[in-house]
């Protein structure tokens, strides 16, 4: 395929640039993937977007095509393929790895060691654009079941949620659990929670449009502002125990603490908030009451494809947690929006996809 695509790039200025790209030829064992839907992650807003502060694995290349959680069709094969070809619908994980240290061969391409990796939308051209070029083997299905704008939200986002439940070993109908942070991970977490049986779900968040959200969803049994008494207040609605299993979406240190302190005798505590600093006290914190707490980043392809299964067989749609949707040309206005934090997930879109 041949000819011009415009695709979004992130200056670091809190704008937008439309360009002109070429349609990128494929290669060997490499697709074409017609981009369906794209979604914008809290990552891009804090290391991209504003300016550019990431280092390494979160190192924004200047004037590369934005958009790290994109879902699509195929449209032209490259030679090689094992086992995707045109017309499939794919889900992309968004980071391309070496495939050959200890990380990309458990299928934790996030922290490939090699200078090879290249996250799209950082190292390598991403989704905010009309079409993508992916290796294969990073691509996993997308079931009839599940929307283009379900998809995109998997890798990233859902399975950053997934992972941590399997680190804190699961979630059940003998758990509390608490979600500090309600924006899409926060969400996310609290969907999956409810799907795995939990008996009570609890959320903590400052911004009265994501509880009013996670209300609509009907995902909280309780939901408290932060505070000074916050803690007392979630330990009152567990016996005075506190929670089983306490999940930190919020980044902030306040809120990694009161999940740490919420958190029962035993508990288990999983950080997947990006960023920002903690400060607790050990020994009254954690050692005195046997906590564990958990740091996970993101999940790997096999998992992610389990969760696809799941996501199908549970009748999740991350799509739920979209609030606003733009087309290409108004990246501008869908990247302000995330930005400002006053929406849930925001997608951009394509072909007609707003509720495909």
């Amino acid at each position: 395929m041949e000819g011009k695509m415009l695709g979004a790039v992130l200056p670091g200025n809190s704008t937008v640039e439309l360009r002109e790209f070429e349609i990128p030829k494929v290669g060997y064992r490499q697709v074409l993937v017609k981009t369906m839907a794209s979604t914008i992650c809290g990552s891009d807003i804090r290391c991209i977007y504003r300016e550019h502060t990431g280092k390494g694995a979160e190192g924004y290349i200047p004037g590369m095509i934005a958009g790290h959680e994109p879902c699509g069709i195929i449209v032209e094969e490259g030679p090689g393929l094992a086992r995707f070809k045109k017309g499939d619908r794919v889900i992309v994980y968004h980071i391309h790895g070496c495939g050959v240290c200890h990380d990309c061969r458990m299928g934790y391409q996030i922290s490939c060691s090699s200078p090879l990796r290249a996250a799209y939308g950082w190292q390598r051209n991403g989704g905010m654009s009309e079409y993508m070029l992916c290796d294969e083997n990073d691509l996993v299905a997308l079931p009839d079941e599940l929307t283009y704008c379900d998809g995109a939200q998997v890798a990233c986002g859902f399975g950053t949620v997934y992972e941590a439940i399997g680190k804190v070993k699961g979630v059940s109908g003998d758990d509390a659990v608490l979600v500090v942070g309600l924006g899409p991970v926060g969400l996310a977490t609290l969907m999956l929670c409810k799907a795995l049986g939990a008996n009570k779900l609890i959320g903590v968040e400052m911004s009265d449009d994501r509880i009013a959200l996670a209300q609509k969803l009907g995902l909280v049994d309780h939901v408290f502002k932060p505070g000074d008494d916050t803690v007392e207040a979630i330990k009152a609605v567990t016996g005075g125990k506190g929670v089983e299993k306490a999940f930190d979406a919020s980044a902030s240190d306040g809120g990694r603490q009161l999940a740490i302190r919420a958190a029962r005798q035993w508990g288990r505590v999983a950080m997947v908030g990006e960023g920002g600093t903690l400060h607790f006290n050990p020994s009254p914190d954690i050692i005195h009451d046997q906590k564990t707490i958990y740091g996970s980043w993101v999940t790997n392809l096999a998992r992610m494809e389990d969760l696809v299964e799941r996501l199908v067989r549970w009748n999740i749609h991350p799509e739920d947690l979209i609030t606003h949707r733009f087309r290409l040309e108004d990246a501008d206005k869908a990247y302000a929006l995330m930005a400002s934090g006053k929406c849930g997930k925001v997608a951009v879109v394509f072909d007609g996809t707003e509720n495909a």
